[in-house]
């Protein structure tokens, strides 16, 4: 099991940039990056999606150190991002453990992505419809 800071670095370092391109890339100075890789900090959520997104791993590897597939959750990350986009980001983290919750339904099989997509985006629409008829019933929450 490697821990977040590893995996930082080591995927950096796969994609051969310096501490101070990915700071960049994340918009934070290279002092944080050398505090994630040296586990002496982590990024806030907003700051860890982008740099999930410049080292082209998911959010899911990056957060759990139990997951060693660099790729584990990249596809259902549109489909949370574009929630996030439309309901914000507790809407977000309901989509995301939806999905994941969801993907039992699979029964150990394994589906092709064509699959995947149909089944996560017939979940996504019913929680769109969801939120939106209670936006309607309820109305929109003052932010």
């Amino acid at each position: 099991m490697k821990q977040f800071s590893e995996k930082v670095r080591e995927a950096r370092r796969l994609l051969k940039l310096t501490q101070e391109e990915l700071g960049q890339l994340v918009g934070v100075s290279k002092r944080s990056v050398v505090d994630y890789e040296t586990g002496k900090a982590r990024p806030r959520r907003n700051v860890n999606r982008k740099l999930a997104e410049a080292l082209r791993v998911s959010v899911d590897y990056l957060d759990h150190d139990e997951i060693e597939d660099p790729t584990y959750g990249q596809d259902k990350t549109e489909y949370v991002e574009e929630t996030r986009e439309r309901f914000g980001n507790q809407a977000a983290k309901e989509i995301d453990f939806l999905l994941e919750r969801n993907k039992a339904l699979f029964a150990g099989g394994s589906l092709d992505q064509d699959a995947k997509d149909a089944f996560f985006a017939a979940i996504t629409k019913a929680y769109w419809t969801a939120k939106e008829e209670a936006r309607q019933i309820y109305g929109r929450k003052n932010r």
